[in-house]
């Protein structure tokens, strides 16, 4: 029997066909002869305690002009999938929230999701990293202005970033003469009523921000490194950076060693390290990318990793 696996994801008509990760997953999954349906967050609902959705049968194909074709929605029990991939990208919100609590009642009725509902909504992508001082830089997350202003006259070069940005949002770097110290933090905190995080400067970020994608807690190979365009201190693609593969170092493989333990305890099959120099910034759970880029620059197969991941998972 063919194993059924559902997509969350953002609005299939408009992502970059050349860039996109999800559409890397579902050729690997079609490819297996696996059934694909798609779904976007509003479709998903429960009525007198069943979880269900308006999703719609699938089928990707490698056409820039016509990458996919959408079936009839009909209204489905998510317990009739096997796997959903959940590829909503972030703002990490209330409805993401929401979202999580429907796809965790379709996980303990025995659908695998990827990743865990649970584990998507307690470890945020800037605080999980902070999990693994040993590999961080000096970091302090906080709302305080006094202490972040502490944080800068010791550090005097440093960056403040709010906990639920993407795409290099909202990163501001403060260098020696602290100008504008004041009001970044009085606009990241919202005057004091949100908290942000600060790392020290790591002037290493002129090389590129690397991306490694870990598949079941075990690297792939090779890194992205996200190079800022002249004048920029964020190397993130969105944000204008761009994308140069490399093979990952001896510290990379030891920051994956350390991280991976958790992320497969925790069941956290598909994630990204942020890497900068030699310190890990970010651990990203909820969608991260740069598989195609990855896939075309060394003949890798990233996608066709996943879902041999996944099947093994199904099996056991």
């Amino acid at each position: 029997m063919s194993i059924k696996v559902g997509i969350v994801m953002d609005p299939i008509e408009s992502i970059n066909f050349k860039k996109d990760s999800s559409l890397a997953m579902l050729w690997a999954a079609q490819q297996k002869g696996w059934e694909l349906y798609y779904m976007e967050q509003q479709h998903l609902y429960s009525r007198d305690g069943q979880v269900l959705a308006a999703m719609a049968p699938l089928s990707v194909a490698m056409d820039p002009d016509n990458w996919f074709t959408r079936g009839e929605y009909s209204n489905t029990p998510l317990a009739e999938l096997d796997v959903i991939l959940m590829r909503k990208d972030p703002p990490f919100n209330n409805e993401y929230v929401y979202s999580s609590h429907l796809l965790e009642q379709a996980e303990k009725l025995g659908v695998l999701v990827v990743n865990p509902p649970q584990q998507l909504r307690d470890f945020n992508e800037k605080l999980f990293a902070t999990h693994f001082p040993q590999c961080c830089p000096p970091v302090l997350v906080t709302r305080r202005d006094d202490l972040l202003r502490q944080f800068h006259a010791e550090h005097r070069d440093v960056i403040f970033k709010p906990l639920d940005g993407m795409g290099g949002s909202q990163i501001f770097r403060i260098q020696d003469d602290g100008v504008n110290l004041g009001v970044i933090i009085e606009t990241l905190t919202k005057d004091g009523r949100e908290t942000i995080m600060a790392q020290k400067y790591i002037p290493e970020i002129v090389n590129g921000d690397k991306r490694i994608l870990m598949v079941d807690g075990e690297p792939v190979p090779y890194a992205l490194a996200r190079i800022p365009m002249a004048g920029e201190t964020r190397g993130n693609l969105a944000a204008g950076g761009s994308g140069e593969g490399r093979e990952l170092t001896a510290r990379d493989r030891w920051i994956c060693e350390q991280v991976g333990p958790t992320l497969r305890a925790q069941g956290l099959l598909f994630v990204g390290l942020d890497v900068i120099g030699d310190y890990l910034t970010e651990i990203n759970v909820t969608s991260p990318t740069c598989i195609r880029e990855l896939d075309n620059q060394f003949g890798l197969d990233i996608g066709m990793q996943l879902m041999d991941a996944i099947e093994r998972k199904l099996k056991a």
